[in-house]
């Protein structure tokens, strides 16, 4: 029986497309195309939370510098980009953050949505990532063999804190990330639930995974919108947009902060 990847140890060897050639690519029509100033990037899955934020910070659009929309927020002492609209899933995430990186992004948090596996997590609430488990495919081509993928203990950490003073539940702790969210088991739910896991999501190990290799520091922030450990599908609730907008919020709090105090050589 094959392994995964097909082709063993490929973590480890070179790859063929280099991102470098994105961002010289953009900057043959762009030459200003540079994030490396800037504090770091928040991306934002859903359609819905990128539209509060454009609404929220006075940006400007850099139409072509990555896939999905990039928008720059300057002012107020803030200097940061939005990222938006470049799909969902482990793939879409992976690539976005690649060229983010060649553009010289040092620091990324990701805001989106999760369905829990503990039945204490409701609408609303927001998880932070430790760790995810990699039940996607696009870890395993940039990660030696391993059950899990984390993210960088100390932007974490000052996400964690970004988000202390908002009176929202937020709680700390491993999620699962998996390629396919209509083939969520009951067997999956119960024993990654037993096992502490907090909540389903589909694109963090793969982000976190690029972020160590890339060397960019990533973290992830969830607001919990549906169960899976006593089902209830996904309606449209204010508690889960309101910690939507914290979330973001608290995200690019954290991303200035953390400007001032990165973390050592080697630590992402």
């Amino acid at each position: 029986m094959n392994g995964f990847p097909l082709h063993p140890g490929k973590h480890a060897l070179p790859a063929v497309p280099d991102p470098a050639e994105h961002a010289a690519y953009v900057r043959t029509t762009d030459p200003d195309a540079d994030l490396s100033t800037f504090d770091g990037v928040v991306l934002l899955y859903q359609g819905r939370i990128l539209g509060h934020a454009l609404r929220t910070y006075r940006t400007r659009p850099r139409p072509g510098w990555v896939r999905g929309g990039l928008h720059l927020v300057e002012g107020q002492g803030r200097r940061f980009a939005l990222c938006g609209g470049f799909g969902l899933g482990a793939p879409a995430a992976g690539l976005v953050v690649e060229q983010l990186a060649a553009l010289g992004t040092q620091r990324i948090i990701t805001v989106g949505t999760a369905a829990s596996l503990q039945r204490d997590l409701r609408p609303g609430s927001l998880v932070v990532a430790r760790s995810a488990l990699r039940d996607e495919g696009l870890s395993h081509h940039y990660l030696p063999p391993g059950r899990t993928a984390s993210p960088s203990p100390a932007l974490t950490q000052y996400l964690a804190e970004a988000l202390a003073p908002y009176d929202l539940p937020v709680t700390r702790g491993p999620i699962w990330t998996t390629d396919a969210p209509y083939r969520e088991t009951t067997a999956e739910v119960t024993r990654y639930g037993a096992e502490g896991i907090l909540a389903a999501d589909m694109e963090a190990a793969a982000v976190f995974a690029v972020g160590h290799c890339r060397t960019v520091a990533v973290s992830t922030v969830l607001a919990i919108a549906d169960s899976l450990v006593d089902r209830r599908p996904r309606q449209h609730s204010p508690d889960t947009e309101h910690a939507l907008h914290t979330a973001l919020a608290a995200a690019a709090q954290a991303l200035h902060t953390s400007t001032a105090s990165p973390p050592p050589l080697g630590e992402h």
